[in-house]
């Protein structure tokens, strides 16, 4: 019962233990040695350097060092080559004075303070040695052809083992494959060697890693004889020897098994596991399959394992049996170290396993636990002690020491008995970010001794946070598992214990998590061309991403052709280095995000190469090739192409396409050829360049394959034959010497053929045949090997002539007054003399019927394809007399015509009457008048004339219908609405019907006493000539006047329509051209602004009614548009105008100079008044008062010619006679026709000429203004 107890005490402990692992004492607070740094314990140094051996060590007070060597105490004052850092145990050997070879020993450090003691491991300090090798003389190796051979290496032993490897003189590395490889021991194995294994350099180096020095051994020399090749045979194995071997390996460990076997051929080598698979995640594969390797091993991994050598000869296997042993390692972990409060109990446990198993050993402050002073609240029991109601000063370290055969675990904790409140080791205030739906941590690292118990509280403090979604783990940190935005805020964690309470705030604020919206698409793109890859992303406006590509998950090349952007990647001109996978990684300084896409570039494919033509035959040939590099796209298909040298030399002819798998072509080819090839390969970006050509291939002639094509026969003239025919092409000719074998002879007739041969040609003519005899055709190719093959008949006809006959019996049959049809009889063939082409019916209008109308005598012409017997003849005028006849026609021309006849058409309904004019407007009467139609079409019976009112917003009125004679030509209508337009209609009958109308509108006259407009018309309209009336316009006055802002029209309009324009076009402008328009509307004037300056334009008004009512114009207006004065070519850039202005400047400061001195002597300018006598037009004075020039005096002498600059300011002073047309400067109107004479109105004083009118009167020019002035004259 008792030890029931103990045990349950024992847990409870070693669970209290467990929530103490996380404590960590501050420094501040006593506590034993723990030892924080030490050296290796197998520690190899490099001789060249300063020995180093490290311990460090914490503790409260921080401890003091000592060192034991080989298991003795070390005085280290005693050695003046050792010296020990300062607060540091680390001892620095200084080998400049002595050897290093005397300081390899074991050495454990030992940390202590009044606490206690701790101790590090025993640490073996050994050199590392990099040893020559020996001086040898290896014979040359001489073996045969085919049997196995190893070259040893036996590099000298240094430590650790060197690296081998078997290179050249020219240090490459030999090369390695199945049947050559290094075994593990660095040895050369060949499983079978062969003549091109002779060579004089195999050189075996070794690499010591610690020295970074390189060793060579001798070169080997191997000489293969094949005077007597091995034979064939079944592997055997090299090594391992025999049938079974056994390896030992430690947990932990790499485990290298290794099988070479020799044969002929060379075998190959697989591995198997006898009691179950291989672990495929820790296994790999060394030297051709030759080395299975296993890292990380474990107890699992022991068991029998198989390799094979395996040929076509047989197999062989070796077993080898591997065991797994173990240096001691901890189970739960090492001892950790106990904080106890006085009258605690505690633990502590130190559990580790091994093969074999291990022993435990416990010490105290260094000394075994047996040997220490006795305490009764400490029991040890193997592997753990169990402390009970602990005491202040009962702190101390522990070693734990747990060995076997293959190693051991040395491990200090400490006992610190403590009595001391809570603290909160987190940093205070502390801000924890964490992504939405992530799990958020938010510590409370405490210290005390009893534990503090830890409470989290939120915000109000309210209550303690328990349960979901909140996780409390035993260190005192607290989890939310899916932090969500409502998880942000103040927390609050207090911790306890018996001696007080501790809290502290820290705060969590949950972010939005960092997305890719859009991420990059695979993309293909042709080698030149840009791409650009997109990254579109959403974050937390609070975290600021950055963004960073990676190409195959490495730094993007330093290249400008790649730019980067905050959302893109765009690479320029792409090259075929850029293809790979790019990676787009979005971080902030929480969470990040990524997303990759693969770029392919593509290209068309290199041509093919190394064309070779195997399997030669008389007409046919094999093609081989090695395709080109692909670029990424597959090859589609590859082009075969042929240059015939002896026909078409330099020209290439497609010959046969082939898949883009296959990279042979069997072809079919012509006799007679002297064939080149050429290969090209198609992908989906385009065609290759074309393969180098292949060597000729000439092939043997022979007789044709085949005849000419397309024989025909036909005349040229009634006498002859022509037969013709495509000829064979070069290529078609299968030898030399071509020519053709042409025969004919008469269908129908049982003649013999008449042959000819016909030299290289198209076409052979026959003489003398009888007119239009059918005949039978046939052409043979031959050359110089033979003729071709039978050819095929061909018909054709002897030449044609005009045909003898006209066809009978010819009649029309009228169907109606436009149409007619006319039959004959068909010509016998035989009259014929030809090919039937058809008919011809002649036909023509001999005159009206009507007595009017004259005579008509145009022929016209309808053809009738073919066999016909009748034809119809459309678009017939009614009420005519017309001739027609008929004639048959052949491919020579027209035959005879038909007797010559006649048919009458019936009446029709007539055409428009040809005019329709109002004259006499009055104030309700007007007049009508017009002519008869053009067209009659038969005898005029009547008119009919309509008319009907229409308002301003042009809607039609009531139709009012009056019948008139056949003989009237004019009516006056009566009873009418003063001032009211009116539309008539007026068309002329037959007996067959109503014809076409004319329609014309025309305004009755206003009542002056009854009717006021806004513009009265107190005159008539615009005159016209009496004898032609027209209807009345409804606009007047039309006028216009040119100014500086363009030309105004004005006009006066009394008519009823709302829609008025203005057109205008350049007068004697072509016919295409259009007029211009500008829609004036509620306006009786306009300004037209976009008139050029010196054209003449015509200008009119336009009125524009109902949809089906005529115009309304005015007259049209002739319009001058003033010119603007013309520039010249600018002079400032002339050499002679610079010179010129550099002498005015010159006199200017001159006179300027002479101004001042005048004036500082207070007089006068001394020539003041003769200048005033005698004014020289050259040169302006300067006035007294201000010294500046007086105003030029502008005489008739120097007024500018024509064409030349005016003034800046845009004017030139006239003189004071009033004889001058037109003054000069901008906005004249005056203009010149082309003869020279003056036309235009004469125009005031500008705006510019008065404003230089003022200035006379107030004050002269500048000096500026002087030279502008002279600078026009010139």
């Amino acid at each position: 019962m008792m030890e029931r107890r103990r045990m349950d005490a024992a847990l409870l402990v070693l669970f209290l233990v467990h929530l103490a692992t996380a404590l960590e004492v501050p420094l501040d607070l006593p506590q034993p040695p723990t030892i924080t740094h030490q050296s290796p314990k197998d520690y190899i140094i490099d001789p060249r350097e300063n020995i180093i051996i490290h311990c460090e060590a914490k503790g409260k007070p921080h401890p003091s060092f000592s060192w034991t060597r080989n298991g003795t105490h070390f005085d280290i004052d005693q050695d003046p080559n050792v010296t020990m850092k300062p607060h540091s145990g680390t001892l620095v050997v200084d080998i400049s004075r002595a050897k290093a070879e005397q300081y390899e020993c074991v050495y454990q450090c030992t940390a202590r303070n009044k606490h206690g003691t701790a101790v590090s491991n025993n640490i073996v300090v050994r050199q590392s040695r990099s040893p020559l090798w020996s001086k040898e003389k290896i014979k040359p190796i001489v073996v045969q052809e085919g049997v196995s051979l190893v070259l040893p290496c036996r590099p000298p032993a240094g430590l650790p083992p060197p690296i081998i490897f078997w290179m050249d003189n020219n240090f490459q590395r030999l090369p390695q494959s199945r049947r050559v490889s290094q075994s593990l021991n660095g040895d050369l194995y060949f499983s079978n060697v062969l003549r091109e294994d002779s060579r004089n350099d195999y050189i075996c180096y070794a690499r010591f890693p610690y020295t970074q020095t390189i060793q060579q051994k001798q070169p080997i020399t191997v000489k293969v004889l094949n005077q007597d090749p091995a034979d064939e045979r079944k592997p055997t194995f090299l090594i391992p020897s025999g049938p079974s071997s056994s390896k030992m390996v430690l947990r932990g460990q790499v485990l290298e098994m290794e099988c070479i076997a020799e044969g002929l051929p060379t075998p190959e080598i697989s591995w198997t596991k006898n009691s179950g698979d291989l672990p495929a995640d820790r296994t790999s594969y060394l030297h051709y399959q030759k080395t299975l390797r296993i890292v990380n091993v474990s107890e699992s991994d022991a068991g029998d394992y198989r390799c094979t050598a395996r040929n076509e000869f047989g197999s062989v296997y070796h077993t080898i049996h591997v065991m797994v042993k173990a240096a001691p390692y901890w189970i739960s972990g090492a001892p950790r170290n106990l904080v106890l409060a006085p009258g605690e109990d505690g633990v502590l446990t130190c559990r580790a396993s091994g093969t074999p198993k291990p022993s435990v050993t416990w010490a105290m402050n260094g000394i075994p636990i047996e040997n220490s002073p006795k305490d009764l609240s400490r029991k040890v029991e193997d592997d753990t002690i169990i402390f009970s109601v602990v005491q202040t000063g009962s702190s101390a370290v522990y070693q734990c020491n747990v060995s076997n055969d293959y190693g051991y675990l040395l491990s200090n904790a400490f006992v610190n008995v403590l009595s001391e409140p809570p603290r909160v080791l987190t940093q205070a205030n502390k801000v924890y970010q964490v992504i939405k739906n992530h799990r958020a941590l938010l510590d409370c690292a405490s210290f005390g001794s009893p534990i503090p118990k830890i409470t989290w509280f939120k915000d109000s403090r309210s209550s303690t946070l328990d349960g979901d979604p909140y996780i409390h783990h035993d260190n005192g940190t607290l989890e939310i598992h899916v932090a969500q935005a409502h998880n942000s805020g103040k927390y609050t964690c207090v911790a306890g214990n018996t001696l007080g309470i501790y809290e502290n705030h820290v705060y969590l604020e949950v972010k939005d998590p960092t997305r890719i919206l859009k991420q990059p698409d695979y993309k293909q793109v042709q080698r030149g061309r840009s791409v650009v890859f997109e990254c579109k992303v959403t974050y937390d406006p609070s975290l600021q991403p950055t963004v960073t590509w990676l190409k195959d998950d490495g730094e993007l090349p330093d290249d400008e052709r790649l730019i980067v952007g905050f959302d893109s990647l765009t690479i320029n001109d792409v090259t075929e280095n850029d293809a790979g996978v790019y990676t787009c990684i979005m971080n902030t300084t929480l969470d990040n995000d990524s997303a990759r896409a693969e770029l392919t570039v593509v290209e068309r494919p290199d041509p093919p190469t190394d064309l070779e033509l195997t399997d030669k035959k008389k007409r046919s040939v094999q093609l081989t090739w090695t395709p080109g590099d692909e670029h990424n796209s597959p090859i589609q298909k590859f082009l075969i192409q042929y240059e015939d040298s002896l026909h078409h030399r330099g020209h290439w002819h497609n010959l046969t396409e082939v898949p883009g798998t296959k990279t042979t072509a069997h072809l079919k080819l012509s006799p007679y050829v002297p064939y080149i090839f050429r290969v090209l390969a198609l992908n989906s970006v385009g065609f290759s360049h074309p393969s180098f050509p292949s060597r000729m291939f000439k092939t043997e002639p022979a007789a044709p394959d085949e005849n000419p094509t397309g024989v025909h026969g036909f005349g040229t003239e009634h006498d002859n034959l022509v037969i013709s025919w495509k000829p064979l092409t070069g290529l078609q000719s299968n030898g030399p010497g071509l020519h053709y074998k042409v025969m004919w002879r008469q269908k129908l007739m049982e003649s013999d053929w008449t042959k000819v041969t016909v030299a290289n040609n198209s076409k052979f003519v026959v003489s003398g045949t009888p007119t239009f005899v059918p005949y039978e055709l046939k052409v043979q190719a031959v050359n110089d090997y033979g003729a071709g093959p039978e050819p095929a008949i061909a018909h054709g006809y002897s030449g044609e002539d005009l045909p003898v006959a006209a066809p009978e019996n010819v009649q029309a049959v009228l169907l109606n007054s436009t149409l007619s049809e006319v039959h004959w009889d068909p010509v016998p063939s035989k009259s014929i003399r030809g090919h039937l082409k058809g008919y011809k019916v002649y036909y023509w209008r001999e005159r009206s019927l009507h007595k009017h109308n004259p005579h008509h005598v145009e022929k016209q012409i309808l053809t009738f394809s073919g066999n016909r017997t009748h034809g119809m003849l459309p678009g017939l005028h009614p009420f005519s007399l017309y001739s027609f006849n008929v004639r048959v026609y052949n491919g020579k021309g027209d035959g005879p015509p038909s007797p010559d006849q006649q048919f009458e058409t019936p009446e029709g309904v007539p055409g428009a009457p040809t005019s329709l004019v109002v004259t006499n407007t009055n104030l309700d009467t007007l007049t009508l008048e017009w002519n008869p139609p053009h067209d009659r079409n038969g005898h005029i019976t009547g008119y009919t004339l309509k008319y009907q009112p229409v308002n301003n917003s042009n809607e039609l009125g009531p139709v009012e219908e009056l019948a008139l004679p056949a003989n009237a030509t004019s009516f006056t209508l009566l009873n009418l609405k003063y001032s009211t337009r009116y539309k008539f209609y007026l068309n002329a009958k037959t007996v067959r019907g109503a014809g076409l109308a004319i329609s014309q509108e025309a305004v009755t006259i206003m009542d002056e006493g009854n009717t006021q407009t806004p513009h009265s018309i107190a005159r008539s309209p615009p005159r016209r000539p009496s004898h032609k009336a027209r209807p009345v316009s409804p606009f007047g006055n039309v006028s216009s006047s040119s100014g500086e802002d363009g030309t105004l029209i004005s006009w006066e309009y009394w008519g009823p329509e709302k829609n008025i324009y203005v057109e205008y076009i350049v007068k004697n402008s072509e016919g295409e051209e259009e007029w211009q328009k500008e829609l004036v509307n509620g306006s009786q004037n306009v300004m037209l602004k976009g008139l050029k300056g010196g054209l003449s334009y015509r200008v009119r008004l336009v009125a524009k009614g109902h949809h089906d009512q005529p115009l309304h114009r005015s007259e049209e207006l002739l319009v001058l548009v003033p010119a603007v004065t013309s520039r010249q070519v600018d002079i400032a850039t002339q050499g002679w105008f610079i010179g010129l202005m550099c002498a005015i400047a010159l006199l200017i400061l001159i006179l300027l100079i002479i101004c001042f001195i005048q004036r500082n002597k207070g007089g006068k300018y001394p020539v003041k008044e003769k200048e005033d006598a005698h004014t020289d037009p050259e040169f302006q004075p300067m006035k007294d008062d201000d010294c500046t020039f007086g105003e030029y005096s502008d005489n008739e002498d120097h007024k500018p010619l024509k064409g030349s600059r005016t003034p800046s300011n845009g004017t030139v002073k006239r003189d004071d006679s009033d004889d001058s047309l037109v003054d000069y400067g901008e906005g004249g109107d005056g203009q010149f026709n082309e003869d020279g004479s003056f036309i235009g109105q004469y125009s005031g004083k500008s705006a510019s000429r008065e404003t230089a009118e003022g200035h006379e009167s107030s004050e002269a020019p500048s000096p500026i203004n002087a030279m502008n002035s002279l600078n026009s004259f010139v």
